[in-house]
Parts: C-alpha cells; structure tokens; sequence
C-alpha cells in the first residue's frame, strides 16, 4: 500500500466518525474504493466541516442524516405511495414565490422526464435516497435540435434551490458533452459526483465547488477531453469557476485507455473565461500544458485561469500554457479572492441553505 492509499483510508474512517456518513457520501466512497481497487490514487478529502453557529442538532441530521424522520412537504414515488408518481407534478404543486423551504422528497427509483424549477418556483429542495437510488434520466440533445439549457434532465431558474442525495443523468449519447451547465447566477456544489468528457462543467455563473470529484469518462475517437469551459464575457462580469479541494480523475472506463486520449483542466469558450483550481488533486491523465485553447483558436489575453497548491501526479505546473492570463497562484490572498465570501457571497445566504461549508480552503 503506497502512502496515498494509507492517506486515503484514514480520512475515510476520520470521516465516517465525524460526520456520520449519509447515504450520500457511503455511495461516493463506495465508487472510489472501487477505484482504488483498480490501482487508482487519490487525495482524500479534508473534513474541517464548518455549520453556523445556530444550526441546531436537527438541521445537521437534516443535511447528513437519514431520510427517516424528516418532515417533507411532499413525497414523489414510482409504486403510487407517495403524492405524486412524477416529480414534475410535485413542482407544479409547490407554491409560487415561496419564502421558506419546500422539501420535496423523492423515492428511490428511475424517472425518466425533464424537470424544469421554472422562476417562479423557490425555495424548493429535492432529497433522494441517495446516489444510484433516486435517478433522474432523460436523453434530450441539441443533436434533437434542443438548445443546451433545453436539453437538461433538471433545469432550474427558480431561486434557492438545493438537491442532496439524487443523480441526474442524461443518456443521449454519443459525447458526454456539457454535464453541468452553471448557467447564470450564484451556485455552490459540495460533495458531488461529476461525470463527463468535453466541456462538462460550463457556463457563466459565478460557482464555487468543495470537495467534488470531477471524473473524465472515454471520449468518442480522436476527441479531447476538457473539464472545464467557463464563458465570462464581458470584463465587469463577477463570475467564474472556482474548485476548490476536488478531485480531477479518471473514470472507470477511462482508466484503461487513458494514454490514449489528451485531457485538459479547461478551455475558454468566451474572452473573459475564469477558472482556477486550489488545493486539489489532479490524477495522471491531465496534459502537462494543462489548459486548451478553443478549437484552435489563440487563447485570450484576457482570461484569468489559476491553479494554488494542488497535489497529485499531473499537478506540476513547469510545462503549464505560456498565455498572459494563465498564473501560478502563488500568495493566500490571491486565491482566497475565490473563495465562497469574496468570490459568491455566500456569507449573504449559503447559511439558510443548512448546508456546510468551508469559509477558505
């Protein structure tokens, strides 16, 4: 056992004392024990979880506990057990323009439908049974002649919306194209599973990732693998990607035919495009100039993509893209402007959310 794997299973037990793994993170850690089976390193996660300070006992064992228990307002099921068999009836049901949380819980099961959180439809919260149970799956594309935002399996333009314990698919095929399309907004992601090939974080929100693992599936022949796509467009635009103790990996049908294919951190879809990475781990498949210019193009000079004291195999910056607005972050102050404060306010309105978060990194 290297020192990585001894690492990596002592903040696995440190973590399932401290926080009393929901079924959320049992399923996460499930995937990558079964990575690690497969001779794949990575960086364990940190577990300085930080509540507010007037979270109380049942707002905790809301966030990592169990489903049992827990008063929903509405309950989706396929078997008819439930107020709804679809869960687009169940958001049609919640009240417009709501103040205070609306917990919709679904059960396990696939739903095969498109769910849209239209404007008018706030504060709604969707809890699962977990990773792999409660799936939402749809197959629309733009091949379809569906625009991007269209095309998702849950859309959301509805304010203050959260999802825990749940996995949304899109199964069209043949590309794993644009995963996770941040719109617009503020949006902040913690412990979730990203799975994708080009571009599968995108768009133009200002976002905050914690502790996320960002896996690259096998891309069609001849295809460049890009985990990042961020389209800041305008210079006075307070938005961009900032990840912050993930993880940047291969996934399981990757793995074997990694060499095969070029993967990268990131490409600018538009002039002003922001990205940086801190403190996370980058596995070996990641191309040593780090960054792609997009489809040829010359990269701009008015991009802004960094990387802070990230670990791993490919997390050596030598061979990194020479652009103007490529940097090696290299003081505190500089990353800590992404961070969840500065960078999404999240001071401002993370804490009604109940969910953790760490203040830095």
């Amino acid at each position: 056992m290297n020192s990585n794997d001894r690492t990596f299973g002592l903040a696995d037990n440190l973590k399932e004392i401290i926080l009393n793994i929901s079924n959320y993170l049992g399923n996460s850690l499930d995937m990558l024990q079964k990575l690690l089976a497969k001779k794949h390193s990575s960086k364990a996660y940190d577990v300085d979880v930080e509540f507010p300070s007037w979270v109380s006992n049942n707002d905790k064992r809301l966030i990592h506990g169990l489903v049992l228990g827990t008063n929903f307002n509405l309950t989706v099921a396929k078997d008819g057990t439930g107020n709804f068999t679809t869960i687009s009836s169940a958001v049609s049901a919640a009240p417009n323009s709501s103040e205070t949380r609306f917990m919709i819980y679904i059960k396990g099961g696939e739903y095969y439908e498109n769910v849209e959180i239209p404007k008018k439809k706030t504060m709604i919260m969707f809890v699962g049974d977990g990773i792999g149970k409660t799936i939402i799956k749809s197959n629309l594309s733009r091949l379809d002649g569906w625009t991007t935002y269209r095309s998702a399996t849950v859309g959301v333009n509805g304010n203050g919306f959260i999802a825990k314990d749940i996995s949304f698919v899109n199964f069209a095929g043949p590309s794993c194209q644009d995963t996770l399309y941040v719109h617009k907004a503020t949006q902040f992601y913690r412990e979730c599973d990203i799975f994708g090939t080009v571009d599968f974080i995108c768009g133009n929100a200002a976002v905050v990732s914690q502790n996320c693992s960002l896996y690259a599936r096998k891309p069609n022949l001849n295809q460049k693998i890009a985990f990042t796509a961020q389209s800041h467009n305008e210079s006075k635009q307070q938005t961009g990607i900032s990840m912050i103790n993930c993880r940047i990996l291969a996934a399981p049908d990757l793995i074997p035919v990694k060499a095969n294919f070029k993967a990268y951190l990131g490409r600018p879809w538009k002039l002003f495009s922001r990205t940086v990475l801190i403190k996370s781990f980058i596995d070996d498949l990641i191309d040593p100039a780090g960054w792609l210019e997009w489809e040829n193009e010359v990269a701009p000079e008015t991009l802004y993509y960094g990387e802070y004291m990230n670990e791993g195999p490919d997390a050596n910056m030598t061979d990194r893209v020479k652009w103007p607005g490529y940097r090696r972050i290299e003081n505190a102050s500089e990353a800590a402007k992404f961070t969840v404060v500065p960078f999404i306010e999240g001071n401002t309105w993370l804490n009604s959310t109940n969910i953790p978060f760490n203040l830095g990194f």
